[in-house]
């Protein structure tokens, strides 16, 4: 199994009025909207890359989230690289056999950064 693509990057950051400005005025990218996800405690931001593609900036809406616990540590920047797969249950077959570990968060499945030099990577199922 391999990685077809790159699905979609979230970026943590700390003010989401500073970051909208510089990805939608400053690198011209266009921005699809901005809603708050309390499930995942985050206020989310979408830029539109074409084909389905986007970058989602993701500002915690308090420390103990997932988000605000990854900038207290680590700052702003990369939290999640998403992927897309062909088969999902493949993928997680052969990565657990080759020693990666995964997180299952509902129907969200993760590479444990521990597993992939200190990256988050979520699975994203996309048939051809």
């Amino acid at each position: 199994m391999s990685f077809k693509w790159i699905d979609h990057v979230v970026i943590a950051v700390k003010d989401m009025d500073q970051a909208i400005s510089t990805y939608r005025d400053k690198l011209g990218l266009k921005l699809r909207g901005i809603n708050n996800a309390p499930e995942l405690g985050i206020k989310q931001a979408h830029f539109d890359l074409g084909d389905g593609r986007f970058i989602e900036l993701a500002e915690p809406l308090g420390p103990e989230t997932a988000v605000g616990r990854s900038i207290e540590r680590r700052g702003e920047g990369i939290h999640i690289l998403a992927v897309a797969v062909e088969n999902m249950e493949k993928t997680k077959e052969e990565y657990e056999s080759k020693g990666i570990q995964l997180i299952a968060d509902g129907d969200q499945v993760f590479l444990h950064p521990k597993s992939t030099n200190g990256v988050l990577i979520q699975l994203i199922e996309r048939p051809s």
